[in-house]
């Protein structure tokens, strides 16, 4: 095979690593790229490697000789995949590095959240605690994860870890069906009884027409006024305004969100702004303990060593 051009468009997200292929190649390393730049940054790639940055129809377009999109991630809607396919461009993901990472991560701001940990963190910061006639503290309620319904709406890796966690704390786990669906498949349970039935609610599907706010004021209504909602899949999947204003009004109990509807939030968001306790916001890292990211870069190199070497994998 000649010489292949390797682009690498968003670096920066990737762990300090050398970036080793098993095939003679250019590599082009850029640790961040604008939306502006990123055609004339591909236009002589054989493959590129991208993270978040968007790739279009009009940045394909320009390279006659690309074969391959290595997206270093597992959701693939910064790239143009129908644009991509009519062009004859491969485009490959990274599947289930982070399941631990994010099943521990939605886990912890479960925990956190039912024992009201950063209400009580208020409190100590206040003072509270020392102003106390007695040795403890009581001020928000606490709840035991023991006995609770956990409802999970994705049954993929990241879905079934952290279902299996809250089962060795004795929750009872279901799987919530499609909004709108026609039917409900076996072991899954219909989408208006599952939001009705939890009392921690965990979103770990992806971002797409279906749903795209899934989580509304509508659903937020028929949540259990003390039950947690927990989002570490996209922003989209939940109305952040009808959020905030079921968290302010305690029409739900809580609330702890990884991602949001914009990344990053340079112009401020109302759910950063709103300081309330029990609320925590995280910034979309839940994916990247350090044994995921190690992981994950491992399945980049994989997967373009393979595709080199025309065994192609983990193509979408």
């Amino acid at each position: 095979m000649s010489v292949w051009n390797v682009v690498v468009l968003d670096g920066d997200t990737l762990p300090k690593r050398p970036f080793a292929l098993d095939f003679e190649h250019n590599l082009v390393w850029y640790g961040q790229t604008a939306a502006e730049d990123v055609a004339a940054r591909i236009a002589d790639a054989d493959v590129v490697v991208t993270n978040k940055v968007v790739v279009d129809e009009a940045a394909l377009s320009g390279n006659s000789r690309l074969k391959l999109i290595a997206v270093t991630a597992t959701g693939v809607n910064n790239i143009d995949l129908a644009a991509a396919r009519r062009l004859g461009v491969a485009v490959c993901n990274v599947r289930a590095y982070g399941n631990e990472s994010v099943a521990e991560h939605a886990f912890m701001l479960m925990m956190a959240l039912m024992r009201n940990l950063p209400s009580y963190r208020r409190d100590m910061r206040a003072g509270l605690w020392q102003q106390s006639p007695f040795f403890c503290h009581f001020g928000a309620p606490m709840r035991d994860l023991n006995g609770k319904t956990l409802v999970v709406f994705g049954r993929g890796g990241i879905g079934k870890t952290l279902a299996d966690y809250a089962k060795a704390f004795h929750m009872t786990v279901l799987f919530g069906e499609h909004k709108g669906a026609e039917s409900v498949r076996e072991g899954y349970v219909a989408f208006d009884e599952a939001i009705r039935r939890a009392d921690v609610l965990s979103l770990h599907c992806p971002l797409t027409d279906q749903t795209a706010n899934m989580i509304g004021a509508a659903e937020l209504a028929q949540m259990k006024s003390d039950a947690v909602l927990i989002n570490c899949g996209r922003g989209g999947l939940v109305d952040e305004a009808a959020l905030l204003a079921a968290l302010q009004n305690g029409t739900i109990g809580g609330a702890g969100v990884d991602v949001l509807t914009v990344e990053p939030p340079k112009n401020g968001h109302p759910l950063l702004e709103a300081q309330l306790p029990n609320l925590i916001v995280t910034p979309h890292m839940a994916w990247g303990s350090t044994e995921a990211v190690n992981r994950l870069f491992d399945m980049v190199l994989d997967n373009i060593n393979a595709f080199a070497a025309g065994k192609p994998q983990n193509i979408v």
